[in-house]
């Protein structure tokens, strides 16, 4: 079985990203990270969700109060005042593991084999640890991220929410030269939760499904409010890449974090030119070559961006996964 750290920001699709990674995967600790909401709210849902899950035997540890350089920017106009508004869940009681995230990821992955990273909120925990311990970079198997996009962005018209928080840290991740496999709105949005699937949650007859069912519905009436078909849940596509990797069409690129533009920081900028991508397979010598600016010659992949997704297979595991809690 995979082993995974989950670097998150709960958030309604952080809390289902958990709930389906804990029934397929080796989830060795939860990282919590600002991004959704404060630290202090994030991390206590964290522990709302190892509770209501019964996966209280997973270790959760809080992570970074805030970016790199910038401000904290929270959603509570996605995932309102806590952070994962919609059910009355109880305070929590489990405890923190003692430490700090940056400190679990590295330890973790130093004595770990293979070890995989789901980050699901803003890069700053990965960023910090890359930047405290370079080795880890030759730890990590792989990245899959929920971030981005090759299109367009949401909390601004280019740049993903995830991304903009911390654009700083996302150009220290995606140039780590870790395989990544990057789940972004252009991949997510393709998986819409609506009226209908929460009444197929609803019906699965355990606590944990009900939670579920309340979360997605607050959920869906704060995506509809701002316009969207349904509720697209971001998070849990970067651990379905993961669980079952054939669920997702990926395509090489590079990609690029704008962190100094006016109008466009936060934005992943994927090049899909044709050509664009190195081809070792191809002749060296192509059109690419007489250009005079070094930027417009082709260049390495180094994310696999997804492009497309089965959403009725994945809603499926979904639900699968829901009738095992």
């Amino acid at each position: 079985m995979t082993s995974v750290i989950i670097d998150c920001d709960p958030g309604h699709d952080d809390a289902l990203a958990i709930l389906l990674a804990a029934k397929h995967l080796d989830v060795i600790g939860i990282t919590t990270v600002s991004g959704n909401e404060s630290i202090d709210n994030v991390t206590a849902n964290a522990l709302k969700v190892v509770e209501f899950g019964n996966l209280t035997h997973i270790p959760v540890v809080r992570g970074a109060e805030g970016p790199l350089v910038r401000d904290a920017v929270y959603a509570p106009h996605v995932h309102g005042k806590s952070g994962m508004d919609g059910p009355d869940l109880p305070k929590p009681t489990t405890l923190l593991r003692e430490g700090h995230a940056v400190d679990f990821i590295i330890d973790t992955a130093m004595s770990t084999v293979d070890l995989v990273l789901l980050p699901t909120g803003p890069l700053t925990n990965i960023a910090l640890a890359l930047r405290k311990e370079p080795k880890l970079r030759d730890r990590i198997k792989l990245m899959s991220i929920m971030g981005g996009s090759s299109t367009t962005g949401n909390f601004t018209p280019m740049a993903e929410f995830n991304i903009y928080v911390d654009a700083e840290a996302a150009d220290i991740v995606f140039r780590s030269q870790i395989p990544i496999l990057m789940s972004g709105l252009n991949l997510t949005r393709q998986v819409l939760a609506r009226q209908e699937e929460i009444s197929q949650i609803r019906a699965i007859e355990n606590p944990t499904a009900q939670i579920v069912a309340q979360l997605l519905s607050f959920y869906l009436a704060s995506s509809e409010r701002r316009g969207a078909a349904g509720g697209a849940l971001h998070d849990p596509c970067a651990v379905a890449a993961v669980i079952d990797p054939t669920l997702i069409d990926f395509q090489p690129m590079h990609v690029v974090v704008e962190t100094t533009g006016t109008h466009t920081y936060g934005m992943t900028i994927c090049d899909q030119r044709p050509g664009a991508i190195r081809d070792e397979t191809k002749p060296t010598k192509t059109s690419w070559d007489d250009l005079p600016e070094h930027k417009s010659k082709p260049k390495d992949a180094n994310v696999e961006v997804g492009v497309s997704i089965d959403t009725e297979r994945f809603f499926s595991l979904l639900f699968d996964t829901l009738r095992m809690y």
